[in-house]
């Protein structure tokens, strides 16, 4: 197994201007400490804020509508735009001339996104409201009539990409249905960036979120997952991480090579990469801490198997609340086998 971890860099000052009142920022080690953030893409709101503190971000914006016409600069779009998962300066210009110039800056958490904004040296030119998990349904409308008027409005998550294992699925869809134009600015992924560094095959992936808490259904899910040929790419808490490695070891094997990521981009980003069997022995040994993704090689190759040997995987996969024709579309590709056969073998099955 290896442990690669950077070496510290020289503390140095944000050469960055901030705004006006904004206090200096300064870089503990890694260059990445310059506006590290929190949470973020690799950390579900539900885990980070908790309801009392979302439903207090609405008070910025309860009883005050929300601009509607266009401003000077305005293209009226909305714009899922990403923010850096830990390193400000992997903030692209795109986001900068966004945050000053929209009508409309859409955030999880607003005061993560104004800590962000002075360590960007911006100063945010338009509206900023709350826009999370606990609000995204009844305002995505509100937000949609501003494009509708010429307005543009950027949603912004903690860190990372919209809409991935965070707030934005829910505009975009309404977006899509009332006909409106979107586009995103794009930028910092943990999951691509966890692929990227795991040192397993990138040719295909897949992103399965955060794994179910209860023990049984994560057994049953990585059950279900045993025979996935591609690479899988998971977010885990870090005090779930344990539980969490123990289980895939169990499921995929202990000789399933993975890679643990945490703190990407940040002061203590680490990679740990082995087999599944020597992750879970390593977080056993040591509390991992910070934002976590876990990267799991595929299934290998296997020899084809009969219908009848593949329904209980199908079977499985259903269990674990995939729908039979996914289930069986998925399993039948990876092996090779006529998927009419193996869905009405599956149905057979279950009666």
């Amino acid at each position: 197994m290896s442990n690669a971890r950077p070496a510290p860099a020289p503390t140095f000052e944000s050469p960055v201007p901030l705004p006006d009142g904004a206090a200096p920022v300064r870089a503990a080690g890694h260059p990445a400490e310059v506006g590290e953030q929190a949470g973020g893409e690799a950390l579900g709101a539900s885990d980070a804020v908790g309801q009392e503190e979302l439903d207090a971000l609405d008070d910025e914006t309860s009883d005050e509508a929300l601009p509607t016409g266009r401003a000077a600069k305005d293209d009226g779009h909305l714009v899922l735009a990403a923010t850096p998962i830990g390193n400000v300066e992997d903030a692209s210009p795109r986001l900068r001339r966004l945050l000053a110039e929209s009508a409309v800056v859409a955030a999880e958490d607003t005061r993560r996104l104004h800590a962000l904004a002075a360590r960007m040296g911006v100063a945010i030119g338009g509206r900023v409201v709350s826009y999370h998990e606990h609000n995204e349904v009844e305002r995505a409308d509100e937000l949609l009539d501003v494009v509708e008027g010429g307005g543009t409005v950027v949603i912004v998550t903690d860190a990372g990409m919209p809409s991935v294992s965070d707030p934005g699925y829910r505009v975009v869809t309404r977006a899509v249905e009332r006909d409106l134009p979107i586009t995103s600015a794009p930028g910092p992924s943990a999951v691509l960036t966890a692929l990227a560094l795991s040192g397993l095959p990138t040719d295909r992936f897949c992103f399965e979120g955060f794994p179910p808490r209860k023990p049984g259904e994560r057994a049953r899910t990585f059950e279900a997952l045993a025979r996935e040929p591609r690479t899988m790419v998971f977010f885990e808490a870090p005090h779930r991480i344990d539980d969490t490695l123990a289980a895939m070891a169990e499921g995929f094997g202990a000789d399933r090579p993975a890679a643990v990521c945490r703190e990407l981009t940040k002061t203590y980003e680490e990679v740990l990469r082995g087999t599944l069997g020597e992750l879970a022995a390593e977080a056993a040994d040591r509390q991992l801490r910070g934002e976590i993704c876990v990267v799991v090689a595929g299934a290998p190759a296997r020899e084809t198997a009969s219908v009848e040997e593949l329904v209980g995987e199908v079977l499985a996969r259903v269990g674990a609340g995939e729908r039979l024709k996914e289930a069986v579309a998925e399993v039948a590709t990876a092996a090779g086998v006529p998927k009419r056969d193996l869905y009405a073998a599956a149905l057979a099955a279950r009666r």
